[in-house]
């Protein structure tokens, strides 16, 4: 079809209150008499709008000129009527300025002729057609700026949304590179210099081997959501890290040279993925920091929970990082960013007795406590 069941009923709407319009005000002599000619000029006006969307400026010739034949075999008082409000509206709104000015120039001349011809009206009476069409006008002018406006906030919104992620991705990204990577040289190392002892070399290739593995895992899970395909995985995708992997993590850091223990205060309960993950990945960056800065140390690594939030602490007891490295990398602003993600703080500096703490306060809702497990409960069924 040439048009849509919105237009249908568009002209369907017109067309009835064009008819009611002429069967109760059309005779100027107040005696209500009623033509079918009349009836069927009036009824026919609405419908050229059926083909609004697609030429809005034949349909609105076509109806302008059905509206001053009736005007004209009729003798119909000053009018302007919906057939007439929605041809002018449908080129305001599709149509550029210039040639909405003319047609909207044309309509108004047409109409106030047609309306005034060969009988005494009023000024008001013959200025009316223009500022009928000039108040069209402008509303259709004026949904045209609002639509563009939302258009340009729903492009920002979407362009916020790709940066969001892709800082997300990044975060992702140096995370796992800083860690795994970390792991990786150190194991290496550990294995070149202790060749005379086969033993110590094989679990160090061990676990090198292994960070290497869960590495190009993590890693394949963040590239594969920036591909352009549209192509099923053919198997589901590891889940993402939570507290429940903060064992793995610290015996990993135990197996590349930074003694850590870890420990829980409160009752364990199911935190929402997303809490989860920032509480794994703010664990693995501070343990990765303090293998690369802290020197010869000790860790540890404190879980706790709290009624309305949960932290999580991550200090060490190391000679912290040198002048020459900075006030701090990519990897306390990723933290930073992840825990005000959550409304959460983060505080990160060196202790007054030596060495170096990181500590992340993450809010939680009831209502985000109750998800968690109840999604807990259907994934233990």
């Amino acid at each position: 079809m040439p048009w849509t069941h919105t237009d249908a009923l568009v002209a369907a709407g017109a067309c009835t209150l064009n008819v009611l319009s002429y069967v109760f005000f059309g005779d100027p002599t107040g005696e209500h008499r009623v033509s079918v000619v009349g009836l069927l000029l009036v009824a026919a006006a609405a419908l050229p709008l059926l083909f609004r969307r697609s030429r809005p400026l034949p349909v609105l010739a076509a109806v302008v000129l059905l509206d001053v034949l009736a005007t004209l075999l009729l003798r119909l008082p000053t009018h302007f009527g919906a057939t007439l409000i929605v041809g002018v509206f449908s080129v305001a709104r599709a149509c550029p300025p210039r040639v909405t000015a003319v047609a909207a120039v044309a309509t108004a001349a047409l109409l106030s002729w047609s309306q005034t011809y060969d009988r005494a009206v009023t000024w008001q009476e013959s200025i009316s057609p223009l500022l009928s069409v000039l108040f069209v006008v402008g509303g259709g002018l004026a949904v045209n700026r609002w639509q563009r406006e939302v258009a340009a906030n729903r492009q920002l919104l979407a362009d916020r949304a790709v940066a969001d992620e892709r800082r997300r991705i990044a975060r992702e990204l140096h995370d796992i590179v800083a860690h795994h990577i970390t792991t990786m040289q150190l194991m290496a190392g550990g294995a070149r210099a202790n060749l005379a002892n086969p033993e110590v070399a094989r679990e160090a290739l061990v676990t090198l081997e292994a960070s290497g593995r869960l590495a190009l895992r993590e890693m394949r899970q963040l590239l594969d959501v920036l591909r352009t395909g549209d192509e099923p995985d053919d198997a589901p995708a590891a889940p993402q890290p939570g507290v429940e992997d903060l064992d793995r993590l610290v015996a990993e850091s135990e197996r590349a040279g930074l003694p850590a223990v870890l420990t829980v205060d409160g009752a364990r309960r199911p935190l929402p993925p997303t809490v989860g993950l920032t509480v794994y990945r703010i664990a693995q960056e501070a343990l990765t920091n303090a293998r690369k800065h802290a020197g010869p140390a000790r860790a540890e690594v404190r879980l706790t929970y709290r009624p309305e939030s949960v932290a999580v602490e991550v200090r060490d007891d190391g000679a912290g990082p040198s002048p020459e490295a900075g006030p701090g990398g990519y990897g306390l602003v990723g933290m930073r960013e992840r825990v005000t993600l959550h409304g959460g703080t983060l505080t990160a500096g060196p202790l007054p007795e030596g060495g170096f703490a990181v500590l992340a306060d993450l809010p939680l809702s009831p209502a985000e406590s109750a998800e968690a497990a109840v999604q807990n409960g259907d994934e233990n069924r």
